[in-house]
């Protein structure tokens, strides 16, 4: 469906025209009616497919023009990046409006945020925190709050800002239009919403945690932390991986994988996690995002709702440990109708998350062998050990009474032990050549006693 078809209003029309958006995707078509008529609205999508601006347009359309000094709409996003790329998305289809946006999240001055909101502000749009400091601290009133929106809810969730949200809904006014959208609709979010909604519509496009179908997935099992580096550079080193984001579990791992390339690829790489400086992780992915660099290094930090035109792939060096993060990682390419790769790499540690992320998805994720060009490593004994002791606390989780290898080992030898000493005979050890069967041991008798028996 074309946008002209929802009704949308003309400079709307030019604004996304500019941005190159021909037609509308599954969720724009049905939550734009929807919230435009001022219904509560629950929106579950995969992700990459237009749900940002199935809420912003709508919600511009709504608010019609800047009439006040305080700000009439709230939306809480989970992290500073996704705070930048909703302000940056709202302005672009405000072109051609006076709307005020402003962009409020941690590592920057309140004071100097608080002036912003102070000279004037129609839409908001903050992390769940930094919402909270400033009204606590700086007195920011939010009592003209006509719209609240609630984005990447099920992030929101696992990232526990449960307690912020709450907060916030009681100082902001009762009546009002609430929107809630999300990749993944867990019982968390359920419950969030029955704390805020009453008779929302649920418009779900796809099945919970579907993976994009523009996406091929390539699944590769690999002995060792040195293989896969070995296979990353491999990857990295062919011109089709124009642009691509790479995933860690771990900031450590984080940084042993942009050492890695740095050396390897001169100056091509940058580094996002939660370590870094606030102007470190938005320079870094501003300069991906406009193609001044090729390879994105981050943790799951960059996993949710991220948009980046033109992501060629996505490799997960770690498999998640949250099953869910795999849709939301991998949905970093194959965005609004592009095709995209997704390569995860596992050990034999990971056989067990594999399984339940493929449940998750309800599909197998294909395998592939590696490239002969790739050599295999051998596995240092730490690495084997600490992946050994990974699969006992996996098995643990599937059967409490499991005891682990160790036990089982040591349990193994004491029957074989034990099996031994039952056929081994005993020698006498005063010089005979003769092995000869242990006898039991007579019953000592008194003195006393034996007399009376004869």
């Amino acid at each position: 469906m074309l946008f002209d078809e929802l009704k949308i209003t003309k400079q709307y029309l030019q604004a996304m025209e500019d941005l190159g958006f021909e037609a509308a995707t599954p969720i724009q078509v049905k939550a734009i009616p929807a919230i435009r008529s001022g219904q509560h609205v629950i929106g579950i999508a995969q992700t990459g497919t237009g749900k940002t601006a199935a809420y912003v347009l709508p919600i511009l359309m709504r608010l019609s023009y800047p009439t006040i000094q305080h700000a009439r709409c709230l939306i809480l996003v989970p992290t500073k990046e996704l705070v930048i790329q909703v302000v940056e998305q709202i302005q672009q289809l405000a072109t051609y409006t006076d709307f005020r946006i402003v962009g409020l999240y941690g590592g920057v001055g309140r004071k100097a945020q608080t002036q912003q909101i102070n000279q004037g502000v129609d839409i908001i749009v903050s992390t769940p925190r930094r919402m909270l400091e400033l009204y606590e601290f700086e007195h920011i009133k939010l009592n003209k709050i006509e719209i609240f929106v609630v984005d990447e809810a099920d992030r929101m969730m696992d990232m526990g800002f449960l307690p912020q949200i709450n907060t916030i809904l009681e100082v902001i006014p009762t009546k009002k239009q609430n929107l809630l959208f999300s990749a993944t609709f867990s019982p968390k979010v359920e419950e969030l919403s029955w704390d805020f909604m009453d008779f929302p519509i649920k418009i779900e496009i796809t099945p919970e945690a579907t993976p994009v179908e523009t996406v091929e997935q390539r699944l590769y099992v690999l002995p060792n932390t040195l293989t896969k580096l070995r296979l990353l550079l491999h990857f990295l080193q062919n011109p089709d991986c124009s642009r691509v984001i790479v995933f860690t579990k771990t900031k450590a791992r984080a940084n042993e994988v942009n050492d890695f390339i740095q050396r390897k690829i001169e100056g091509n790489v940058q580094l996002i996690h939660s370590n870094k400086g606030q102007n470190t992780r938005i320079n870094a992915f501003k300069s991906f995002k406009e193609g001044t660099i090729r390879v994105l290094v981050s943790t799951d930090v960059m996993a949710r709702g991220i948009d980046i035109k033109n992501v060629s792939h996505v490799i997960n060096f770690d498999v998640p440990s949250a099953y869910e993060d795999y849709v939301h990682r991998i949905g970093r390419t194959g965005r609004a109708f592009r095709t995209g790769s997704a390569f995860t790499f596992m050990t034999e540690a990971d056989q067990f998350h594999i399984n339940q992320i493929e449940k998750k998805i309800r599909m197998a994720i294909p395998r592939f062998d590696i490239p002969d060009e790739v050599e295999l490593a051998e596995t240092p004994f730490e690495e084997h050990q600490q992946m050994m002791r990974q699969i006992d606390e996996l098995k643990k989780k599937e059967d409490p009474t499991y005891k682990g290898a160790f036990h089982e080992k040591k349990d193994y030898k004491k029957k074989v032990q034990a099996k031994k000493n039952k056929k081994r005979p005993t020698y006498s050890g005063k010089g005979k050549s003769q092995f000869i069967k242990s006898q039991p041991k007579k019953k000592k008798t008194s003195k006393r006693h034996r007399n009376k028996r004869k």
